[in-house]
């Protein structure tokens, strides 16, 4: 996956007009954090619906949604949370299940387990109130230092700097900062420039004003230079190659992964299985897999009913493109009682539901379009 985008570029309408000449030059923290704050009040999204709360919950559900998610995404996904988890109350009392399942389909499953657990950290540790500096928030399960403080400048004002993606992006861009990211040190010395950019006052439109330019002006890939606040003395502007920036040299080699899915249906209900508590899709349900490569026809060809090979899904995650093929295999409704449990002791262990039942339940996004297909 790219890097997090919090906003469609269309999402902030038609272009402005260019922002007025400026002298080219080195930029003091001060003018860079006011063209900031004086473009985010004027060309910024005020209407998200996590905006214009102190309410940390509100802020700290949006931001962990809004990792590696586009806004768009995450507009209805928001809406339906709260509405079944109104407060970190009762998001720490629900069963992971519940919380899985409504996180069904907005991807990185980690983050809604995180989201759980830290949910009964701060009923368990704080008696429901979220700590109020970003010290003591970037504790909490799942909260990463960044997330913390915009939780903490947006809610209790705290002058924090915040470095998502975007956030890296917009900064070394107009900083013209080179260091390697992949480094350790240069994460730090980033860090150390973030901070020192911090305006006095305003911090809060400052921040968001941060990720709205790395959202809908400095893009990955295009950035509408002409409407940024900082054109005229951002260094990779100057130099014409915004897209050497940021640096980072050790970059993710993609995998590719290819298995069978099975399907297995018998009047109407279905077999599936929970997956283990680590890797790709932990703790959601799903349809028992095998390696592509595994010739699954010794072990069907016994089996009573029919079989149907459907055709291949591809599915693209962080770090690996994965190709299923799903086998859709029916067995009789009327099997002897012994024969059914020896087929059913011969599979993975899972459970049969009906597909309504299976759609009340975190599975992964692909398996839901399966079932909602059929």
């Amino acid at each position: 996956m790219p890097e997090a985008l919090r906003l469609d570029v269309a999402e902030f309408g038609a272009a402005p007009a260019a922002m007025p000449a400026l002298q080219v030059g080195p930029t003091t923290a001060a003018d860079l954090a006011g063209r900031v704050v004086a473009w985010q009040r004027v060309h910024g999204r005020h209407g998200l619906p996590w905006q214009g709360t102190r309410d940390p919950y509100r802020v700290w559900l949006s931001e962990v949604m809004l990792q590696q998610t586009q806004v768009a995404t995450v507009l209805g996904y928001y809406g339906r949370f709260l509405q079944r988890f109104p407060d970190v109350q009762a998001l720490a009392a629900a069963p992971l299940d519940d919380v899985l399942a409504l996180w069904s389909g907005l991807g990185y499953y980690s983050r809604a387990r995180n989201l759980h657990r830290c949910a009964q950290a701060v009923v368990s540790q704080h008696g429901g109130r979220f700590p109020a500096s970003s010290q003591a928030l970037a504790t909490l399960p799942g909260i990463g230092p960044s997330t913390a403080a915009a939780i903490a400048a947006f809610c209790f004002g705290e002058r924090a700097a915040i470095l998502d993606g975007n956030v890296k992006r917009v900064l070394t861009r107009a900083l013209g900062f080179d260091g390697d990211l992949a480094q350790p040190a240069q994460e730090r010395r980033l860090w150390e420039q973030a901070r020192a950019l911090l305006p006095a006052q305003g911090v809060e439109a400052y921040t968001q004003g941060l990720m709205d330019l790395g959202s809908g002006v400095c893009t990955l890939r295009r950035p509408a230079c002409e409407r940024c606040p900082l054109q005229d003395t951002c260094v990779a502007r100057r130099q014409a190659r915004p897209q050497d920036f940021p640096v980072k040299t050790r970059r993710l080699k993609r995998g590719r992964r290819e298995q069978v899915l099975l399907w297995l249906c018998q009047a109407d209900r279905l077999w599936l299985v929970q997956r283990p508590d680590t890797g790709v899709w932990a703790g959601l349900w799903s349809l028992p897999e095998w390696p592509a490569d595994e010739d699954l026809q010794p072990r069907v060809a016994a089996w009573p009913g029919q079989g149907e090979v459907l055709p291949a899904v591809e599915h693209a995650l962080t770090h690996f493109d994965w190709t299923l093929r799903p086998l859709r295999w029916t067995w009789p409704q009327d099997l002897a009682v012994a024969d059914q449990q020896a087929l059913e002791a011969a599979l993975p262990p899972g459970r049969w539901m009906t597909p309504a039942q299976a759609l009340q339940l975190g599975l992964p996004a692909p398996v839901r379009r399966l079932f909602s297909s059929a």
